[in-house]
């Protein structure tokens, strides 16, 4: 279930009731005329089944109530009545395939921002792996892959395609970009000054990788996992399972890639360096293209079974 807290002005009051009152799905509605201060108007509260969140959600923009009063969302963590029972029950669906497109571009908005915190992550997760790929370490590199917040960006640019929000395209993109020139510029000089100390060596970059060596010889099986990896990751995203976001996390190469790519530029690899660029960029490609694939699917099938359900006359 989700809990809605609304202020309205007080003309809208009675508009905002009737849709919440004719969304099925909703239950427990509460309504504290002048209660609002800032801005000025009344409160309604109500719960509402995750299912027909997103359909109820379209209908208070349609009010205006995002410009005019305000509209506030949180998860309830646990309810304990039959009403949300039933309204569970009749919303139309399931709760964990549901999509809540203005939680999803909120999200993706927050986690795509260039700020000091996400470079500081990718650069951190570049750095374990440059180590993991000198050692030949595979749980060096699976640590790296977890921390690494590349994926955000990357749900980013799918939400953004789907949504038509090109603001969030870009800051994106730049987000995307920038993080990876800079994690990897960063992680050259981390090479060579593990090379200074003598931690790493060219004998080990070029040497047998039976664990790491993937990360530089892209292939079409690179493409395929980035884009079941692109698919889980969406779909973890969009439904109550955010979870699996992890494990989409360590099995893509992304991360990894650029790492070696950055190590291999430190010794003057062409090789290595542009075999890795290719994997970094096709992974990045498979990601993009499968999330944006998946939120259309999405839309898609919830646009239809919405509609059916206006046909029938239920919401």
């Amino acid at each position: 279930m989700l809990h809605l807290r609304l202020i309205t002005p007080a003309e809208q009051t009675d508009d905002v009731v009737r849709l919440i009152q004719g969304t099925i799905g909703t239950t427990h509605l509460c309504v504290l005329p002048g209660a609002a201060r800032d801005p000025a108007g009344d409160v309604v509260m109500c719960d509402v089944a995750r299912e027909a969140g997103d359909g109820l959600l379209s209908g208070l923009q349609q009010l205006g109530l995002d410009r005019n009063g305000s509209i506030a969302v949180e998860n309830v963590g646990l309810s304990l009545s039959e009403r949300a029972d039933r309204a569970e029950r009749d919303a139309p669906g399931e709760s964990a395939d549901a999509v809540l497109w203005e939680h999803l571009t909120d999200a993706t908005h927050e986690e795509s921002t260039l700020s000091v915190t996400y470079l500081a992550f990718l650069t951190l997760a570049t750095m374990i792996a440059a180590c993991g790929v000198v050692l030949d370490n595979a749980i060096l590199i699976v640590g790296a892959m977890a921390v690494g917040p590349e994926f955000g960006p990357l749900a980013g640019i799918s939400t953004a395609v789907v949504q038509r929000r090109p603001r969030l395209a870009l800051r994106s993109l730049i987000a995307l970009l920038v993080g990876f020139a800079v994690a990897m510029a960063l992680t050259v000089g981390f090479s060579l000054f593990m090379d200074a100390v003598g931690l790493f060596t060219e004998e080990q970059l070029k040497g047998e990788r039976p664990q790491t060596g993937f990360v530089y010889a892209p292939d079409w099986f690179s493409f395929v996992v980035a884009v079941l990896a692109g698919v889980a990751g969406t779909l973890s995203l969009t439904s109550a399972k955010s979870g699996a976001l992890v494990g989409v996390a360590i099995s893509v190469t992304t991360v990894p890639a650029a790492a070696n790519a950055a190590v291999a530029l430190s010794y003057g690899n062409t090789v290595q360096t542009w075999g890795s660029t290719e994997q970094l960029l096709l992974n990045l490609l498979g990601i993009t293209l499968a999330g944006t694939l998946t939120l259309l699917t999405q839309k898609g099938l919830w646009s239809r079974q919405h509609e059916r359900l206006r046909r029938r006359g239920v919401a």
